[in-house]
């Protein structure tokens, strides 16, 4: 579990799902971040939690009483909730590299990220657009995605953290494609899924309507998804209109949902998620979760934040290992 934005609600919401999870899941969980900070944020939450400091990772087995904390940094002596700041944008930077190193050391299986402010990171000189870009900068992977886990949908993006302007210009065949070969590989590897369901979103209103609204469906997406068919078993369906299809995704009847852009996928999922949406980075080389909110700087002083959506990042984590690891030795035997 990585620091997030200590101004923020990410360790109020990361300390409350994990005593309230604590006894139903299967995992041991590491805290990168100071314990000093970690024990004094519990007592203001009226947790009863211990939090002790280990150098080695070898003592994480034996300290059942604790709650183990890895992370030589240092935090301020004083930190004002709510408000950004740099020495803390830069801790939290720290605690995320410290995680990615971790887990391609294959010390940890998956890592579990607070949410961190992207405005206060530029502030401190980080030109990160997000956990999902950094990871996989990290672990030196260049073909990636976000996918949001909730409310029965599982959406994979195609582009990300863009302007609604841009989107059309950054949609290519290719782009399409290895979204929906990389969403396919992880609905079987990660989610037990042996012959996934996928449809795909179109862009424009009915799907461009023939190319009434627009022509991104018949030159992109659609040849996009037909080259997909040739490559994968996978059930794949679309290009069609999101407004149509996204009634039919809450009944169950697609295992995940390739969408264009951000707000096409996300503002279905939040509604139908209810606070308990997870992110998912698909492609790395370990597992990455975590919860579907931000820092939350105006109810942070409050302490009052929902650990909904934390809670079930720690748990979609251990299904997603446990998942890996049963593919994983099916398909070594293979």
């Amino acid at each position: 579990m990585t620091l997030g934005d200590a101004a923020g609600v990410g360790p109020e919401v990361a300390l409350k799902a994990i005593h309230a999870e604590r006894h139903r899941l299967n995992a041991r969980i590491l805290l990168l971040g100071p314990a000093s900070f970690y024990q004094d944020l519990s007592k203001k939450l009226g947790l009863r939690m211990r939090f002790e400091t280990i150098r080695d990772l070898a003592e994480w087995e034996t300290r059942p009483p604790f709650f183990p904390c890895h992370f030589s940094e240092p935090m301020p002596e004083k930190i004002i909730r709510g408000r950004p700041d740099r020495r803390l944008a830069a801790l939290a930077v720290e605690s995320i590299r410290l995680a990615a190193r971790l887990a391609l050391e294959k010390s940890v299986d998956a890592v579990v990220t607070p949410p961190v402010n992207k405005a206060s990171l530029r502030k401190a000189g980080f030109s990160i657009p997000g956990h999902t870009e950094f990871l996989a900068e990290l672990s030196h992977v260049k073909n990636y995605d976000m996918m949001l886990v909730g409310g029965g949908l599982r959406v994979a993006l195609v582009t990300r953290h863009l302007a609604l302007k841009d989107v059309s210009k950054h949609l290519t065949r290719d782009r399409v494609e290895k979204t929906i070969l990389l969403t396919d590989r992880e609905l079987r590897r990660s989610f037990g899924i042996r012959r996934p369901r996928i449809v795909v979103c179109g862009l424009n209103p009915h799907a461009g309507e023939e190319g009434r609204f627009g022509s991104e469906e018949i030159k992109v997406i659609a040849p996009a998804v037909q080259s997909a068919r040739k490559k994968t078993h996978a059930n794949l369906i679309g290009p069609l209109s999101p407004d149509a299809l996204f009634h039919d995704a809450y009944l169950g009847k697609y295992d995940a949902e390739i969408c264009m852009y951000h707000d096409q996928g996300l503002i279905p999922l939040k509604m139908i998620s209810r606070g308990h949406g997870v992110n998912v980075t698909l492609g790395l080389p370990f597992v990455r979760t975590s919860p579907d909110h931000g820092t939350g700087y105006d109810i942070a002083k409050a302490f009052i934040a929902d650990a909904g959506s934390m809670a079930e990042a720690l748990h979609l984590a251990v299904r997603v290992c446990q998942n890996r690891k049963r593919y994983d030795r099916s398909h070594s035997r293979n």
